[in-house]
């Protein structure tokens, strides 16, 4: 068992900074987009019956939950210190979460209650929905809000259908959706002629809250999330694959399997048939500070999800040649998606292609402490920009002022 002198040494010997392995997840009946950088073998790593890769899981404390052929640790990041065998992430903070996150953090959360990812498609996956805290809580679970951002360094392909359908039409009934899930053994149950289809913009993002509908397309996404894994299926067909019913109840009570007022009513029917949907939920990058000042201190940073008071996210650009030091209120995680360099003396560097198992130098955790103090980043490329994406948990005092939600 992880003692918490383990956690400090580790601490103490990255300068606050720790490394982090690679975590994948396959899902079952969908198609790998194949940019992830994994390669191509490797798609099935988990073997054909699991389905293929299309996630890798950052900072994670998070179990996936993917039936029973889940594995003991799959969707878990392990931390990787200097010296002695690596731990999991999840039994760092529950040794000592206030090393890593901060007293505060800890009495206030109780952990570290994110979950981040990669999601590659290569085409779009059903219409479905989170669960609200309400109904998620009845299966043990909690509620999960998601944001997304489109990293234009991995969706330089936009495979098949860069296009999400969100929310539905304005005007649309509960009958409209109780007759498609009445339909759903006939093939494809019609719920996306209800759905409205928004084009994918690289560089930008969506708030997605509990309860709302939505079809993610073939574009990389990058999702901040509440760490939870529950979601429910509302469309029985995509590109020709059957979805079965039990993904539409894998969260629900199983009283209530087959009740469709109960399971219309876990939407959140306002939000969904919103006429100003893009409105109220397209995120476009916001600087953190004026652009012209970060510029001539050799960076830019920007706040790329922003909004709720789950989680937070930034895009860092370190120019090329330059040394910054960048301060946070607030532990997190952060992956490369361009350049390398050192960040907290700790060497980082974009992986061109990643075998399953293999480390790599793309991926840390930065503590509460060492981010407030400031994170030294050098960038030695006289060409290349050192481009990192940085996930914070819930409450973070940087991205209050921000806040939609309140």
């Amino acid at each position: 068992m992880l003692n918490r002198a383990a956690v400090q040494e580790a601490v103490n010997a990255g300068a606050g900074v720790l490394k982090l392995a690679p975590s994948w997840v396959p899902r079952s009946f969908m198609i790998p987009g194949r940019r992830l950088k994994l390669h191509p073998d490797d798609l099935y790593a988990f073997g054909g019956h699991r389905g293929g890769i299309n996630e890798r899981w950052f900072s994670s404390t998070t179990k996936a939950s993917n039936g029973p052929a889940t594995t003991p640790d799959e969707g878990l990041s392990y931390v990787l210190p200097a010296a002695g065998a690596k731990f999991l992430l999840k039994d760092a903070v529950e040794a000592a979460g206030d090393l890593l996150l901060g007293a505060d953090v800890m009495e206030r959360e109780g952990g570290w209650n994110l979950l981040c990812k990669f999601f590659d498609n290569m085409g779009p996956i059903p219409h479905h929905m989170h669960q609200s805290d309400e109904f998620a809580n009845k299966v043990g679970f909690k509620g999960k809000p998601e944001a997304y951002y489109f990293p234009p360094q991995y969706n330089q392909l936009f495979n098949n259908f860069p296009h999400t359908y969100m929310g539905l039409e304005p005007g649309t009934t509960k009958d409209d959706i109780r007759k498609c899930l009445e339909n759903w053994n006939r093939g494809d149950n019609g719920i996306i002629f209800h759905a409205r289809a928004y084009r994918l913009e690289p560089g930008s993002g969506w708030q997605i809250d509990p309860g709302i509908l939505h079809a993610p397309g073939s574009l990389v996404t990058y999702e901040p999330q509440v760490n939870s894994d529950v979601f429910a299926m509302f469309q029985s067909e995509v590109e020709g694959r059957i979805v079965p019913w039990d993904l539409l109840v894998k969260d629900v009570l199983p009283e209530y399997h087959h009740d469709l007022d109960y399971i219309i009513s876990m939407l959140d029917w306002e939000a969904n048939v919103n006429p100003e949907f893009g409105a109220s939920n397209k995120r476009h990058p916001q600087p953190v500070r004026p652009v012209a000042e970060m510029e001539e201190a050799g960076y830019r940073e920007m706040w790329i999800t922003y909004g709720s008071g789950y989680y937070s996210a930034k895009e860092l650009t370190v120019l090329p040649g330059r040394t910054v030091t960048i301060k946070d209120a607030a532990a997190y995680g952060l992956i490369l998606t361009q350049g390398y360099g050192t960040l907290g003396g700790t060497p980082v560097s974009t992986p061109s292609m990643i075998r399953f198992g293999q480390l790599t130098e793309d991926e840390l955790f930065v503590t509460a402490a060492a981010a407030a103090e400031g994170i030294k980043i050098v960038n030695p490329s006289a060409t290349d920009p050192l481009v990192i994406l940085k996930h914070f948990g819930p409450g973070n005092p940087d991205a209050e002022p921000l806040r939609r939600d309140k």
